[in-house]
């Protein structure tokens, strides 16, 4: 039986749900001017690019609280001009907002680890990583949570340790190598909260949340960061 593949490719996933690999061969030798990652279609841009092994597991978060968790062996290598293949089947009006390379290892220990999600209107919630199953790529994917008129849509997600798992002292390297432990959110009109991630509940995927950081009427949440 062949090995796993160690080749590492750079992962890139669209706002209109188009995910593409690449070699990162293809960018050993830069211009400076720079080259073309990827094409576009003219209504979408690029939401973020991670680096992931030929083994590793690929979460996708729509604003609609869809989500699809695949394979990354189900995307073929392409070269760098190239547009990529479908991701997420997505609904009318619906985007995506989120997107994190697993790695095989992590994804056995499917437990130890949370999906973070944030909404416009300032709610948010941890999902295990566990109760999202994988599916074929291009699906319509699942719901991840339930989204109403108080919440408003997603906007935001990160793939994070269970903060719980490990409560023995670490040494100075350790600290500074552990993983984020609080959780950065800012809103379009300036307003920012920081908070402990363990503050934060664990929920079903069916759920809508609670309420992180409280927003005027004209203001929402627009992005997040772990800290």
């Amino acid at each position: 039986m062949a090995g796993k593949s160690t080749e590492q490719f750079y992962f890139f996933a669209t706002k209109n749900g188009t995910v593409k690999k690449t070699s990162v061969k293809e960018y050993s030798n830069i211009r400076q001017s720079g080259l073309v990652a990827i094409k576009l279609d003219a209504d979408d841009q690029l939401l973020g690019a991670k680096v992931a092994s030929g083994n590793d597991k690929v979460l996708l978060i729509t604003a609609l609280g869809k989500c699809i968790f695949f394979e990354g062996n189900d995307v073929r290598p392409q070269g760098r001009a190239t547009q990529g293949v479908r991701g997420i089947k997505l609904r009318k009006d619906d985007y995506v907002v989120g997107m994190d390379v697993i790695t095989a290892d992590d994804e056995k220990q499917a437990g130890k680890y949370e999906v973070l999600v944030l909404s416009a209107k300032g709610y948010g919630k941890k999902t295990l990583l566990s109760e999202y199953t994988v599916q074929g790529r291009g699906g319509q994917g699942v719901f991840t949570a339930k989204l109403t008129s108080k919440t408003g849509n997603l906007v935001a997600m990160r793939v994070l340790r269970n903060s719980g798992e490990d409560t023995k002292e670490k040494s100075d390297v350790e600290e500074a190598l552990a993983e984020p432990t609080d959780l950065l959110v800012i809103s379009k009109l300036g307003q920012a909260i920081r908070l402990p991630i363990t503050d934060i509940p664990a929920m079903g995927r069916h759920t809508q949340g609670v309420r992180i950081i409280r927003l005027n009427d004209s203001d929402e949440a627009t992005a997040l960061a772990l800290l």
